[in-house]
């Protein structure tokens, strides 16, 4: 079935990947960003394709539009970006999932929210299952992203509850592949720019934190299956990859398949940054009949080649002070 699909934060990262496989799908798809961390090139190649649309907007405004499914990926996700307005991306994520599931209560919709893993905080339990309260600060410099993201959750599911809104909630654990931005501040993105460019890679203390590591095709399967299952599955489900690697690892093997001459420089870790990470994921298999597939090396070697086909000099910090 042909659906009407609204892909907020559609011209990021994630969200470009998803509007070019509903688009090749053929759905009717309406892309909504307001650029603060994405680009336009990441959509431009299908501008001319009649059943896509681009509208600047920013999700903290209503809007009024006509559609049968809303992916709500609009927010900043990596701290360099979240951390940079930290108040704008409280607002995105509780005004603007408030006016999203505003359309959704009004059109009848259904609706997905890009949650993350972020709101288990620096786990107690490992691995991470969705049954997991975790452990947060309420009032540190991660908690604009981290409880925004937890008072999102709460926001779905009362709509669910209440106004018989068809809420679900992926919970995203950390994500690359192309088209990331070089200055999210992601630890893959930072390690392959700094790599490119003999620089020294930086390391936050000694390297031994671990994560794990979901490639964007993996991820974008397992949102679409999530949106589409007709059981009516509501989550939160984990959608990551069970590969766990320290932080030294990630970095060496980048150095391994680029090259070059860079060292590894340790700096003080940021406060309330995790020390161990990795999902729980038999949910998104039973459910969702959903696991990863792309190794971590084979998934870098294609991230690598897409940063060595851009120009990094035309990504920029941010630097726009929306309020």
């Amino acid at each position: 079935m042909i659906h009407r699909i609204l892909v907020t934060g559609g011209a990021g990262f994630l969200g470009s990947h998803l509007c070019e496989r509903l688009v090749e799908e053929g759905h009717d798809v309406i892309c909504l960003d307001n650029f603060f961390t994405s680009q336009k090139s990441n959509v431009v190649h299908l501008l001319n394709r009649p059943n896509f649309e681009l509208i600047r907007h920013d999700i903290t405004l209503p809007i009024f539009l006509e559609v049968d499914q809303i992916y709500n990926l609009a927010c900043p996700a990596a701290p360099g970006h979240y951390q940079f307005n930290p108040i704008k991306t409280m607002k995105t994520s509780v005004m603007g999932v408030i006016n999203m599931l505003g359309i959704a209560k009004r059109c009848g919709a259904r609706f997905l929210q890009a949650s993350t893993s972020e709101v288990y905080g620096d786990p107690d339990v490992h691995p991470q299952p969705e049954s997991y309260r975790g452990s947060v600060n309420p009032i540190g410099p991660r908690a604009c992203y981290d409880e925004g993201k937890r008072a999102a959750e709460s926001i779905c599911m009362d709509y669910r509850r209440s106004n018989n809104v068809d809420a679900r909630i992926v919970r995203i654990f950390n994500t690359y592949g192309p088209r990331m931005h070089p200055y999210d501040g992601r630890v893959v993105s930072n390690f392959i720019r700094q790599a490119l460019r003999n620089e020294p890679i930086t390391i936050f203390g000694d390297g031994e934190q671990t994560r794990s590591f979901c490639y964007r095709d993996d991820l974008v399967e397992a949102i679409v299956r999530m949106m589409n299952n007709s059981e009516g599955f509501a989550g939160p489900v984990n959608i990551g990859n069970q590969g766990e690697f320290t932080i030294r690892q990630l970095a060496e093997m980048v150095m391994e398949k680029v090259g070059g001459e860079s060292k590894l420089v340790q700096k003080p870790l940021p406060t309330d940054d995790p020390t161990r990470r990795r999902p729980d994921i038999r949910l998104a298999k039973e459910k969702l009949d959903w696991e990863p597939t792309t190794p971590l090396s084979e998934g870098l070697q294609k991230t690598i080649d897409w940063f060595r086909s851009i120009d990094i000099d035309d990504y920029q910090p941010p630097t726009p002070n929306y309020s």
